[in-house]
């Protein structure tokens, strides 16, 4: 084979990877040591595979009293020509406890079995070799589910029912029902090649920022609260509200929202009188009896006596945070440090893959230096990966204030996946610092931000809009102010209470009851007490057992004593792994039938349906979470990206026609680093295909002390890729660009701040193009704002 011929396949073989999508499978082939990371889904031409297999999610939800149950319903269509394993990561609430799954093929139903992890996975394979249907549900995270289902066969309908139940706890009186929708993109400096299979569900194909769903959600919500409701809403989903009486309501998910599905469901209600579920509940389930005690606190009392509190606040500036979630923080952080009390003390400390300081120790509250750090945290644009560890250890190691309670609070979507190391270092600072947490951002990392205030003794908090930035920043001012009820303890009289959880209960910092679960022996007799002291002083509660009747109605109780039981457990081993606490997460799940990180639920159809045992593997790809926008990847091109810039010039442009994302929301970029703009070149750089229109590129501006000249110089250069995209246009038409651009000449964002094209596929083509542009010759050594306009 001479030069020609083996250059001339070279080509055809890459065409042939570009067309298939394969290239996805062979980075991991040019890359040895790549990370373990996410990457952007790339369709593939080829009709025989269908690579989007999940066709709808829907949720079913009944509320009674404080106990939630859900039926989730996830339906796989195959309507390709190859048989399919489909592969889908999704998230639950940190408090699920999952006990139920079933199988529906046709008219057959499969109920799923609770085994150990590496047995049902074990099953799943072998029936998946036999050509026997089969699903996997398998817990990735406490908040991070995986179905695998195996042998879907062309125009199969498979439907998946998988059953969980949670404890409703309100805060100031307030309840809320979060069902998460979405798992975001996941940052990790793990290698892919080393990495164990329970992470591997990080690398993960994910849609463009602004790209619905590929499948449909809904979701229903059903309460029956005991007492009348009042300001029940969704601040989230259209819902439509109705009432059966007035202690009975249904909350419906509206038609528009069919796309939903790339933002948490959060729902939220009150009862009459702003009262909350409180009191005794009671279970008898043969073998073991359960228990459950709410327990209303005392109310607050005047902060006036307190005395001076220093904050540390660490802000996530990663590019995860690009955009929409760090406008949130900014916000959030502008109104905490505005209300800070003359007697306080603070410091702030930024964080991405390093961090910044805004002093060597913390500050008086002065309204210079308010101002400061203020504007400390406003020059942020967000960019770099999440290195949580770091930024924590260097909190925490600066100079304390004698005579000052420290707090630090933490502004973060979450997108980190070294949750346990985290955990670690606040459980070995409990004495030095409360710990409060902020999610910030439509869908973020639940278990991390609920973790680190747990094992902090501390709030977590959860921003999804900037407009809840002030609600949720004077939330936690009245949370802080002082304690509702401390030094808590629980005594039993005549009540043979066993196996407690917790263990020992912190001091309530908010209006939410204090709640213990636990098991009973013998007759449902004799009396609980609880004590505390109160800001008015010593707090005394007895509460009568025996007036109170076991029912069948809290059978839930099992399941939620059991997770909780597992939850503590599963902190503790994602601090240092030990083999006895993982026999026993093990046992409890097995026993109580409950999804944990060692037991699996696995459903096996007895036919076998695929003859000749061919399967093709495919990842549901996700979408971004909304307000999240592309700088969530971890790297500044994905594949698709990569694709595209290393194969366009080889293949002349045949590219431009892929499919591509629809426009990047204006609201989720950011409002960019303050630049002088050059004088605008009134030259165009033109091109005239005798086939096609003009194009021009004028207009260009670029931020303050950059070398126009070389940049307009390599505008130039990429002219007649420009002209292959809009080649198609059909009609004249302007766009105007604003791109920023990292320190090293890498497009971050693309953004079109003027469009006649209205997102058509002309405009969708060129903003995939420009994201692979690379402007490093032009000599960049800091971010910057470039502008131009394309006339045709």
């Amino acid at each position: 084979m001479n030069h020609k011929q083996a250059g001339a396949v070279f080509i055809a073989v890459l065409i042939v990877m570009v067309l298939t999508g394969t290239f996805c499978h062979a980075r991991e082939a040019l890359s040895v040591d790549k990370t373990l990371s996410p990457y952007f889904f790339v369709m593939s031409d080829d009709p025989r595979i269908d690579r989007m297999p999940l066709s709808s999610t829907k949720a079913e939800v009944q509320i009674s009293g404080v106990i939630a149950d859900v039926t989730v319903t996830q339906v796989y269509k195959n309507e390709g020509k190859r048989t399919l394993e489909a592969v889908y990561v999704f998230p639950a609430s940190t408090r699920a406890a999952v006990y139920g799954m079933k199988m529906t093929i046709g008219k057959r139903i499969v109920e799923a079995k609770i085994k150990k992890r590496e047995d049902a996975r074990q099953e799943y394979e072998d029936a998946k070799k036999q050509g026997r249907s089969a699903s996997l549900l398998e817990q990735q995270r406490p908040n991070v589910f995986q179905m695998n289902v195996a042998n879907i066969l062309p125009g199969d309908v498979i439907v998946v029912e998988l059953r969980y139940t949670e404890l409703m706890l309100p805060t100031d009186k307030v309840y809320e029902f979060v069902y998460p929708t979405v798992v975001g993109p996941r940052y990790s400096n793990q290698q892919a090649s080393a990495a164990p299979a329970p992470e591997q569900w990080v690398e993960n194909p994910h849609l463009h920022q602004g790209e619905a769903p590929a499948y449909s959600f809904d979701i229903k919500v059903r309460i029956a609260a005991g007492l009348p409701i009042r300001h029940l809403a969704c601040s989230s989903h259209k819902v439509s509200v109705t009432y059966d009486s007035p202690s009975r309501a249904t909350a419906a998910l509206d038609k528009a929202e069919t796309k939903g599905g790339n933002r948490d469901y959060i729902l939220k209600y009150q009862l009459a009188g702003g009262k909350i579920e409180s009191g005794l509940l009671l279970s008898e389930s043969g073998k073991e009896n359960f228990f459950l005690l709410m327990l209303q606190p005392p109310k607050r009392v005047s902060p006036s006596d307190i005395p001076g509190r220093e904050y540390i606040f660490i802000v996530d500036v990663s590019g995860s945070m690009f955009g929409f979630p760090l406008d949130i923080s900014k916000k959030l952080f502008r109104d905490l440090l505005t209300n800070l009390r003359p007697a306080d003390r603070f410091n702030v400390l930024l964080f991405s893959g390093g961090s910044a300081v805004l002093s060597q120790e913390s500050l008086a509250s002065t309204p210079e230096n308010i101002k400061n750090g203020i504007a400390f945290i406003d020059r942020q644009q967000g960019g770099g990966g999440t290195e949580l560890l770091p930024a924590l250890k260097r909190a925490l190691s600066l100079p304390q204030t004698a005579g000052y309670a420290r707090s630090v609070v933490i502004a973060t979507d979450g997108y980190v996946t070294v949750e346990e190391e985290v955990f670690d270092l606040i459980r070995q600072n409990l004495n030095k610092a409360n710990m409060f947490t902020f999610g910030i951002g439509s869908s973020v990392n639940r278990h991390l931000i609920e973790g680190m205030a747990r094992v902090g003794m501390g709030e977590p908090f959860v921003i999804t809009k900037p407009e809840e930035a002030p609600a949720r920043a004077a939330a936690f001012r009245t949370l802080v102010q002082s304690p509702l009820l401390s030094h808590i303890s629980v005594g039993y009289d005549g009540f043979r209470a066993y196996d407690v959880e917790p263990l020992t209960i912190p001091d309530m910092l908010s209006e939410r009851p204090v709640i213990i679960f636990g098991k009973w022996q013998g007759k449902a007799a004799g009396t609980i007490t609880v004590k505390g002291m109160s800001g008015s002083g010593p707090f005394s509660e007895k509460i009568d057992v025996g007036r109170v009747k076991p029912l069948s109605a809290n059978k839930a109780l099992r399941y939620l004593w059991a997770r909780h039981r597992i939850s503590v457990l599963s902190d503790y081993n994602l601090l240092r792994s030990d083999d006895k606490r993982v026999r026993e997460v093990t046992r409890l799940g097995l026993d109580y039938n409950l999804l944990t990180a060692y037991t699996s639920f696995v459903a096996v159809d007895n036919e076998v349906r695929n003859k000749n045992g061919d399967l093709t593997r495919v990842r549901q790809p996700l979408p971004m979470p909304e307000g999240v926008s592309d700088q969530a990847m971890p790297m500044p091109a994905a594949p698709q990206s990569r694709q595209n810039g290393v194969f366009r010039k080889a293949l002349g442009g045949m590219l431009s026609g892929e499919s591509s994302r629809p426009a990047e929301s204006p609201a989720s970029m950011a409002a960019g680093t303050p630049f002088g703009t050059n004088e605008p070149k009134k030259e165009d750089l033109r091109l005239k295909d005798k086939k096609s229109m003009s194009a021009a590129i004028g207009d260009i501006t670029v931020s303050k002390g950059l070398p126009a000249d070389a940049i307009k110089k390599l505008l130039e250069q990429h002219l007649s890729e420009l002209q292959a995209c809009i080649g198609k246009a059909g009609q004249p038409g302007k766009l105007r660009f604003e791109l920023i651009i990292d320190a090293r000449g890498k497009v971050r964002t693309v953004r079109v701040i003027e469009d006649s094209l209205k997102g058509t596929q002309p405009e969708q083509c060129l903003r995939r193009l420009i994201r692979t542009w690379d402007f490093s010759p032009a000599g960049m050594t800091r971010k910057a704002v470039i502008r131009f306009s394309l006339t045709f």
